[in-house]
């Protein structure tokens, strides 16, 4: 545990975790402490349970003590917080689906004790229900530890904005936002149901005890709004503020915009480092909009930061090594500058060339993430090898599908060939594509054909790009041949596949995403599996010789005081890098997973990329067209945990 709030922003006790995976340990034993203690004195434990991501690790962690150190389920009572509606109990988007696989159907719980909001219910009869399950809470004796997440509306359960502090168990219509957040789970925004039955703010806030988690970057506004803001129907969360016995677990990137890990120099005393330094002076920057060279010993008075001018002396020498430690990040050869000075450059000299290993997660985030860099090493003559971790196949339009098909047919006419035979084949598959209903999964015959058309698409891009196609991987990881939007973890294969392709190049850089804000999760489990291969390669020489660096893509950018590679880009390779982009057609005219950005890929790409160089700019840099910025990484043996 990293710290526990007791600032004055803080308005609800909040514990910050290295990981998720550290966290659910605590949550879990603080809830197997409760089923024991209920246990010896012979009455029922009652839990209210919640759905989504973020407590798939807690189930897995309860049902490992069930396993390994015998927590029995037997005297516990479950009331689950909410359910689409409509929704069948066998759909794998539901909440009764999920809770069993993830849960109940692991654990020795009573069936007649698990309670979940019915989604089949005719709607004359959802009133009914609602008020029953009231009744049944209340019957059971209330409920003991309510564990909740936190959606980025502030819904608790699917209590969104405009909730009141009294509702209760029932029928609502789901926030603009929540819905775009279930695209991932439902594969498109026309099959995320309208509604949901859920329990009630004044429901929730009976719980004697209430754990609320969360995790990652997307979920650190609404945790500081939660936690620091006042109380306001439109964020429902807030509510929380009022509950006696109340306890919010989140990982450091969650807590990335609490105050006290944003600004800590307003909380406390600080020990600073040059990141921490760099951080401070940029934001101080932005408040008083002066470039770093700019600042004066007021400014660091004014807002805090006197103890800055103390320990160096004068704001000046301060202000000096922000500047250079900046400036430093600044590079246009990513690959290192071949008999240069490398002593203040982010990569070094030799050797040169150098084998680099791009890791894209799906068939497209090398060109959009990092395309004037991918551009700027083939130009400098750098042996650049692409491995698609994942097929993309699911990321393919059906219509889309349908029109390739139809060229497809047009071609093989006018060619020849097994004319019958291929008509055949592509006739069955449109019939697939005609009865398939919004809320059906991703019919397994037609994900071949979409992965068919993912690899073109970027076989086309490294061509355009120069990348020949012998070093050009389609690595097809397992882990996310589900046909669904839901994917596995990743497992041994997974890891094989990545350690023997690095085996193979041996690199002297290696690109990967570092981007977890990516709505379908796939991001980061690409990212796990590379960290398990390391760990496999870690004492090998090549790796010793061998540089990490993290790129974000189309979700979100690394913060200015994180970098340490920026690597400008001109307007001649910012149109590159869109060329690129177009050339992934499948993913152009409205993906399939869109996340809650509207523009296109190419779009958000740019804007990002111009953004960022007019930070640096505004800080007194040299002023450039666009900058795609990298964060370096530092491997240590089994240092990562999946979540």
């Amino acid at each position: 545990m990293t710290g526990e709030g007791t600032d004055r922003f803080e308005k609800i006790p909040v514990k910050i975790y290295p990981s998720p995976l550290s966290a659910v340990k605590a949550i879990a034993a603080e809830i197997a402490a409760e089923i024991r203690e209920k246990e010896k004195r012979q009455v029922p434990c009652v839990l209210g349970l919640a759905t989504g991501m973020s407590p798939v690790l807690l189930y897995k962690e309860l049902v490992r003590m069930h396993e390994e150190e015998g927590l029995s389920f037997k005297n516990v009572i479950t009331f689950n917080l909410d359910e689409y509606y409509p929704m069948p109990k066998t759909s794998g988007q539901g909440y009764h689906s999920f809770m069993h696989h993830h849960l109940f159907d692991r654990v020795d719980i009573d069936p007649k004790n698990v309670h979940i909001p019915d989604g089949t219910l005719k709607i004359e009869e959802v009133d009914a229900f609602c008020k029953g399950y009231e009744e049944s809470i209340e019957a059971a004796g209330g409920i003991d530890i309510q564990v909740l997440g936190i959606g980025r509306t502030g819904h608790i359960g699917f209590n969104e904005p405009g909730s009141l502090l009294t509702s209760k168990t029932r029928l609502v219509y789901l926030d603009e936002l929540t819905k775009k957040d279930a695209i991932k789970d439902f594969g498109g925004h026309d099959k995320v149901p309208m509604r949901a039955i859920t329990m009630g703010v004044g429901t929730i806030m009976k719980a004697k005890r209430v754990l609320l988690m969360a995790w990652g970057e997307k979920k650190a506004p609404i945790i500081k709004t939660t936690v620091e803001d006042r109380v306001t129907s439109r964020v429902p969360a807030t509510f929380l503020q009022e509950h006696p016995n109340v306890q919010f677990f989140i990982d450091e990137k969650a807590a990335g915009e609490l105050t006290r890990a944003s600004f800590p120099w307003l909380v406390r005393d600080v020990r600073w480092n040059d990141k921490l330094i760099r951080k401070a002076v940029i934001w101080l920057c932005q408040k008083v909009q002066k470039p770093i060279l700019k600042i004066e010993n007021k400014d660091y008075e004014e807002f805090g930061m006197s103890d800055l001018v103390k320990r160096f002396g004068s704001a000046n020498k301060v202000n000096i090594q922000v500047f250079n430690d900046l400036q430093h990040t600044i590079t246009g050869w990513p690959g290192g500058k071949p008999d240069a000075d490398d002593s203040t450059r982010p990569e070094r000299a030799a050797p040169y060339p150098k084998r680099v290993v791009i890791f894209s997660p799906h068939p497209d985030d090398d060109v959009i993430s990092m395309g004037g860099t991918f551009a700027r090493l083939v130009e400098q003559g750098h042996e650049v090898h692409v491995a698609y971790q994942t097929s993309g196949n699911i990321a393919v339009a059906d219509d889309y599908t349908y029109q390739m098909l139809n060229i497809a047919a047009a071609f093989n006419h006018q060619v020849g060939g097994c004319r019958q035979q291929v008509d055949e084949t592509f006739d069955h598959l449109k019939e697939i594509i005609d009865r398939r209903k919004a809320e059906d999964h991703e019919p397994r015959e037609l994900l071949p054909y979409k992965g068919a058309i993912r690899r073109a698409e970027a076989l086309a891009a490294c061509r355009y790009v120069g990348v020949p196609k012998e070093r050009v991987h389609f690595l097809n990881l397992p882990f996310y041949e589900t046909g669904s939007e839901r994917k596995n973890p990743p497992g041994e294969a997974d890891t094989r596949i990545i350690t023997d392709l690095l085996r193979s190049i041996k690199p002297h850089q290696v690109y990967a995403a570092g981007d977890l804000a990516d709505p379908h999760g796939t991001h980061g489990i690409c990212l796990e599996a590379i960290l398990l291969a390391y760990d496999e390669v870690c004492d090998d020489d090549w790796f010793r010789d061998c540089y990490t660096w993290w790129y974000r893509g189309a979700w979100q950018e690394w913060n200015i005081e994180s970098v340490d590679m920026a690597v400008p880009i001109s307007p001649s390779e910012l149109a590159i890098k869109r060329k690129s982009i177009y050339k992934h057609c499948s993913q152009n005219n409205g993906p399939v997973f869109p996340g809650d950005d509207p523009r296109e890929f190419w779009q958000r790409a740019e804007d990002r990329n111009r953004h960022t160089a007019d930070l640096y700019d505004k800080l007194g840099m040299a002023e450039y067209e666009a900058m795609e910025v990298f964060v370096k990484y530092n491997h240590e043996k089994k240092n990562h945990e999946n979540g």
